[in-house]
């Protein structure tokens, strides 16, 4: 269930979820043991009881964060299971969901309760979603939401597997999807916004949907957003 990924970091598979036109997508999320104890749950997958008990096993709840406006399924029931937890706002989610209760907006501020040991950057300016990446110095790891997909080919099926490989999310290596690079309203606006992902000195690259990248992240970023470099 728990796998260890790096120094305080791990990951947990969640089940798949349906968005968009019927389009299927696994789940993967990412818990981040701060220095003194707390945990940082990052895209919170499907919570059972047997999962309840791994996590707080690790230490205590305390920042719940989707990466995006995409990323909220389940974020509700861990908010009712950690109610004293800080929940964090990509921009965009808390008008989707004002059942939840936000207690944090995402700036470009750093923030206080991880300073030090995690660096976030809003990447603005698409018209699908704002993305919230992070990085954990500790580990050296990048973490995207949905910017970066790579999914098995044969994941998808019949016209959905065809949009798939054009959008490049079943493409040979990970790739940000065609319809990501269409809704960049302001390609300067955008390199802007990835510059200091850009600049992290990242080793590995978790990612919601495909494998992560474990070696020379930060080229494997470089390449990845070539295409919005030129």
């Amino acid at each position: 269930m728990l796998e260890v990924f790096g120094e305080e970091i791990w990951t947990v598979e969640g089940p798949t979820v349906t968005g968009a036109a019927g389009f299927q997508y696994p789940t993967r999320m990412v818990i981040i043991r701060l220095s003194h104890g707390e945990l940082v749950v990052w895209s919170p997958i499907a919570l059972t009881r047997d999962l309840r008990e791994v996590v707080e096993r690790l230490g205590i709840v305390r920042h719940l964060v989707p990466p995006n406006s995409l990323h909220h399924v389940f974020l509700g029931e861990w908010q009712s299971a950690f109610p004293d937890a800080v929940v964090y706002a990509p921009p965009g989610l808390p008008e989707k969901r004002p059942d939840i209760r936000f207690d944090v907006d995402f700036g470009e501020q750093p923030i206080a309760a991880w300073a030090g040991e995690i660096e976030h950057a809003v990447i603005r300016g698409n018209r699908i979603t704002t993305e919230v990446a992070l990085f954990h110095r500790g580990s050296r790891t990048a973490v995207f939401g949905d910017l970066i997909q790579h999914l098995p080919r044969g994941w998808f099926r019949g016209w959905r597997a065809v949009v798939a490989r054009l959008d490049l999310m079943t493409a040979d290596a990970p790739a940000v999807p065609r319809k990501f690079r269409a809704a960049f309203r302001d390609r300067r606006v955008a390199r802007d916004a990835i510059s200091p992902v850009l600049a992290w000195p990242t080793d590995k690259v978790i990612i919601a949907h495909g494998q992560p990248v474990t070696a020379n992240g930060q080229a494997f970023l470089h390449q990845t957003f070539q295409w919005l470099l030129r």
